[in-house]
């Protein structure tokens, strides 16, 4: 596994070491990257997420192979040549093609054969031998006792035994997969005679090679909707091809004629529906991989958005029949007053709605606002900025994505945090909380809701939440939590802490007042040593005893960390002028290190730190766009320049908010002057982007967009 590792990753042996023995011993991946960077070389933590991902498949093989040994030794057939093709195998698809003769199986036409004494007349035409006629041979085997009418009957079933032989030959597998991919087409036809979304494949084929991720997964789910018929073709003449090559001899026999025949057989009946199953499910595998990393590439700048800190905001949900709801939360996120306006014109009530927010814009300070991007949502957006030309004050907006908000606002976590509230109040309270902290808020929803990615709902689940909860417990701990301010949400993604230490995480705070410092975290019911030392670097408490309680310093580096001051007699608010860096700088990082007894890698963390206490990395990315004016599709025109906000990243380009009612696409062959294997190279979720607009089509809803910049015309 080590040597796997190593040649896969491009890393030595002893970090392959390192990285197993850390998470044997429980350690969790954002500790491992942050806090042990010495023992495995300072990879990052994608990389070493990816690297336990590996490993845990490993383990699963080795652990398919010692049960597929067991299994071999039990039904006594085991042998050291199979073991060593066992030791061998690479994939699990491998290891299953070298157990497949022996695995039991249902009934079959070979088993039938062989019940009747059939298997020695297979072997003796499996021979080939010349000059032998089959038929005399197979009269040997007539025995109406035993159901073997006549020779033709007992021919059969001994090519049944030959097909069967013929299928479950790994090697023939091998080959034939090979063939698959290099040759093999997916086929797709209309299986009802009228227009869906998936007319683009009424009549398409692909190869398997070439197929992107995106269509494999469409083509699936219109199979399953039941709108289109999907077949996998491979020739025929190339297939029997091999088997001819492997099972049939260059003499013309009479019994080479029948193994031949036989080996057709095994083809149609048997290898080509089980190959055309395996190739689908590999490429749909394929696809699957790619999309759940494509989710997870959208999740995380969606999540480490930059917050809009030290602002009043105010929330509205929009919507038609029950009206736009309205929330207004503090700087802290506190809930300061709740309504309902009806801002569209059927209601006859816009005068209303606008003296409504005039006077909570008015009496809270609000600065910022946050308008739900769902049903009527570009509605509420020109209303409102109709009504920003008519207030003194500065206030700026943003439309925000409200996926997922229903969701919350319904959920027993969101009953639990506003009781007093119904559930579209709730929904508006999480729409302008997701402006002032996106990533507090989000925590709160399952990653599947939050709006991201393509064909989620056709993904495994499981290895999707896998991979999105990893993102959000990346994110999380690289921004690190306010442990007196956190909610139970929140907490639960924090390194080495669950939803039941979350909990009592909170209840001990609203028990015993605020937390002063770290080494109080001990006292809390069910966190342990080992989740002390998981969680206690990840968590912050700005105002403690000490500043370094706000700091990414682990408690273990506290010592060094206080000795590095000493060293160059500096305060903990001289170290955060900068003074800090620069005196370890001309010291020289490896001198004072040692000095100190930390690693390098260590002491830069510890300097970064204390340089800044309670940095925020979001901080440092560009500020989301806020607008104050609205357009719609009839003010766009060919040509136009044209800022927006990227919303989704998906495998044929990029959807991107221009501020109208309809999202704007960047198609991936207009993201540049060269050519993008993939639209997550060029952009990302939450990127404002600079585009043209290509084509505009009303009628449609479509608006194209580009990222090439136009050539002038003179």
């Amino acid at each position: 596994m080590i040597s796997i590792l190593c040649a896969e990753f491009g890393i030595a042996p002893w970090q392959a070491e390192a990285i197993i023995r850390l998470l044997d011993e429980g350690a969790t991946l954002p500790f491992i990257a942050r806090y042990r960077k010495e023992q495995h070389g300072s990879l990052d933590d994608q990389k070493l997420r990816d690297i336990a991902q590996r490993l845990t498949q490993l383990r699963n093989l080795q652990q398919r192979r010692e049960e597929i040994s067991d299994s071999l030794k039990k039904l006594e057939v085991w042998t050291e040549e199979l073991q060593q093709e066992i030791d061998r195998a690479a994939t699990m698809a491998q290891l299953e093609d070298i157990y497949r003769p022996y695995r039991p199986k249902r009934r079959t036409r070979a088993m039938i054969a062989r019940e009747k004494g059939l298997e020695p007349l297979a072997q003796w035409l499996m021979l080939q031998l010349p000059g032998k006629d089959p038929s005399n041979e197979a009269s040997q085997y007539i025995s109406a006792e035993k159901g073997v009418d006549s020779a033709e009957d007992a021919l059969q079933g001994a090519m049944d035994i030959i097909a069967e032989i013929v299928s479950d030959d790994a090697s023939v597998r091998t080959k034939l997969k090979a063939l698959y991919r290099r040759e093999g087409q997916i086929v797709s036809r209309a299986a009802v005679d009228e227009d869906s979304v998936y007319r683009l494949y009424y009549d398409h084929a692909e190869f398997l090679k070439l197929i992107p991720g995106h269509r494999v997964l469409a083509i699936n789910r219109g199979e399953k909707e039941g709108k289109l018929k999907v077949e996998v073709k491979v020739p025929d003449a190339a297939a029997l091809s091999i088997l001819r090559t492997m099972y049939v001899s260059v003499r013309e026999t009479p019994s080479a004629e029948i193994v031949l025949h036989a080996c057709e057989d095994a083809w149609m009946r048997l290898i080509a529906p089980s190959l055309d199953t395996e190739m689908r499910n590999e490429i749909t595998d394929r696809a699957q991989t790619a999309a759940i990393r494509v989710f997870a590439l959208n999740l995380k700048p969606l999540l480490m958005a930059p917050p809009v800190k030290g602002k009043v905001a105010m929330g509205l949900d929009p919507g038609i029949r029950t009206g736009c709801k309205v929330a207004v939360v503090d700087e802290t996120g506190r809930v300061l007053e709740t309504g309902v306006i009806f801002p569209l014109p059927m209601h006859g009530r816009i005068q209303q709605a606008k003296d409504t927010l005039k006077r909570l814009i008015a009496r809270h300070g609000v600065s910022i606002v946050a308008i739900g991007n769902g049903t009527a949502g570009r509605e509420t957006e020109q209303f409102f900025a109709a009504l920003l030309k008519e207030i003194d004050q500065q206030v700026n907006y943003m439309v925000v994505s409200e996926a997922g908000a229903s969701v919350y606002s319904a959920s027993k976590l969101a009953a639990e945090e506003f009781p007093q509230f119904d559930v579209s109040l709730r929904s508006a309270v999480s729409i302008a909380r997701r402006l002032q902290d996106p990533l507090a808020e989000l925590v709160k929803i399952d990653p599947k809701s939050i709006g991201v990615g393509q064909y989620q709902h056709d993904l495994k689940e499981s290895e999707l939440d896998e991979a999105l909860s990893g993102v959000v417990e990346d994110c999380v701990n690289s921004v690190g939590v306010d442990v007196n301010t956190a909610s139970p949400s929140l907490l639960r993604h924090v390194a080495g802490i669950n939803a039941s230490v979350a909990k009592n995480i909170v209840a001990y705070r609203e028990e015993n007042g605020a937390f002063t410092s770290r080494a109080q975290l001990k006292k809390v019911p069910k966190l342990g040593p080992k989740a002390f030392e998981q969680c206690a670097g990840f968590l912050r408490i700005p105002g403690g005893k000490e500043l370094i309680e706000n700091t990414g310093v682990h408690p273990e580096s506290y010592t060094a960390a206080k000795e590095l001051l000493r060293m160059f007699s500096l305060t903990p608010a001289k170290a955060s002028t900068g003074a800090l860096r620069l005196a370890v700088e001309e010291a020289g990082y490896a001198a004072v290190a040692d000095k100190i007894g930390v690693g390098e890698p260590t002491l830069r963390d510890i300097v970064a730190e204390l340089s800044k206490p309670g940095r925020d990395p979001r901080d440092e990315l560009p500020p989301p766009l806020l607008r104050s004016d609205v357009m719609t599709m009839d003010d766009l025109v060919p040509g136009m320049e044209i800022k927006g906000t990227v919303r989704n990243v998906v495998d044929f380009g990029a959807f991107v908010d221009i501020g109208v009612h309809q999202d704007g696409l960047v198609h991936i062959s207009q993201m540049g002057n060269r050519r993008v294997q993939h639209p997550s190279d060029v952009v990302r979720v939450g990127d404002v982007i600079t585009a043209w607009v290509l084509d505009v089509d009303k009628k449609k809803g479509r608006i194209s967009l580009t990222m090439r910049k136009p050539v002038q015309q003179n």
